[in-house]
């Protein structure tokens, strides 16, 4: 446990060095993978990444509820990590910190139950950083805020992003240049704290021409609003591991009316998108259960994470691993919960497989 602390320092303090910008000189970066064991080689089928061939990633068993994740050979400062719980219950993962070791990237992540006590569960985890420019409409952007501000943070415009405090656990975050005339493209917002329990969310969102304006809102163990560190990723017409080079398999959506039993398809047609020009669709499967189809994209190795949305304290997880088959991604299922009852609510999925 005191090896794991140390390590939890030492990426502590690889984070508060990086400076906002500052890899503005470096290829870009990324990895996924489920993490289905405590200790050694995760599912094969779900993880890749910008390595070269012949290196896997690893697992390091922590405290209760605690893994440290091993990306091969991407060693590097700043990015955003994104963590989601794979449960039958109402579970969440979070990230505690994040940075380089050597020439791997190490990764501590803690899971909880409702209610803050710790419990390891599967969970699914995507890093990316960013360089560059894109082409409208494409667009690409994110904020890593470590609770006192911007610690490092990419627009695809080379606008510089904000994240103003509210009241207590809430933010305005800004993304100038990324706007979009009606509402298009997907948000992921995973909450990051070392040190307690804390989940978040994107609370509210104004798509807009000039910008897209949202609102990020955290929670501790319970209910009550935090204030603690998050990372947030806009996404349109990429892929969430970045803008680089996107694969060509990857699809997003954002089920703005749980209460429609399905299947139906978001609209407008921006916020369900599909890199194969297929529909993605959405139905229900019980109460805060929300089965997702990407047609024509499922691929090995591949990703998925989820995001509740709106203003109170639910949270959303998956409910099993995801089936990849015949070229369809099915995600069986989204699953909604207020403290550690299923309900229907708002939620962002997304999709990439590496290729």
């Amino acid at each position: 446990m005191i090896q794991i602390l140390c390590v939890i320092a030492m990426l502590a303090a690889s984070v508060t060095a990086a400076a906002t910008g500052a890899q503005a000189a470096v290829p870009n970066r990324w990895g996924f993978a489920v993490v289905d064991v405590t200790s050694g080689v995760p599912d094969i089928n779900h993880q890749a990444g910008s390595w070269a061939p012949g290196f896997n990633v690893t697992v390091t068993p922590g405290g209760v509820g605690q893994t440290i994740v091993r990306f091969p050979q991407i060693a590097i400062t700043g990015g955003v990590v994104h963590v989601t719980a794979i449960s039958q219950n109402a579970y969440w993962c979070q990230v505690q910190n994040w940075g380089p070791s050597g020439s791997d990237l190490m990764v501590a992540v803690q899971c909880y139950r409702y209610g803050g006590a710790p419990v390891f569960t599967p969970y699914s985890i995507v890093f990316e950083q960013s360089t560059g420019t894109l082409p409208a409409p494409q667009a690409f952007g994110y904020v890593r805020h470590n609770g006192a501000g911007v610690a490092d943070q990419f627009n695809s415009v080379g606008g510089v992003n904000t994240a103003v405090p509210g009241g207590v656990g809430v933010w305005t975050v800004t993304l100038p240049g990324l706007g979009s005339a009606s509402a298009a493209g997907n948000l992921q917002v995973t909450a990051v704290n070392p040190s307690q329990p804390a989940r978040c969310k994107v609370g509210s969102w104004s798509p807009g021409g000039g910008s897209q304006m949202l609102q990020v809102r955290c929670h501790n163990a319970t209910n009550a609003p935090l204030n603690t560190g998050w990372t947030l990723t806009y996404q349109r017409e990429r892929a969430i591991t970045g803008a680089a080079i996107p694969p060509k398999n990857f699809a997003y959506t954002f089920d703005t009316n749980p209460a429609n039993p399905g299947p139906y398809a978001p609209t407008p047609a921006g916020l369900n998108y599909n890199s194969q020009g297929a529909t993605n669709t959405i139905q229900s499967a019980g109460t805060g259960l929300r089965l997702v189809t990407f047609p024509k994209v499922g691929l090995l190795q591949d990703q998925v994470q989820v995001t509740a949305f709106g203003p109170g304290p639910e949270f959303c997880n998956l409910q099993s691993l995801w089936n990849t088959n015949a070229g369809n991604a099915i995600v069986r299922n989204v699953a909604c919960y207020d403290a550690a009852t299923r309900v229907d609510r708002l939620s962002f999925v997304t999709y990439t497989s590496a290729f």
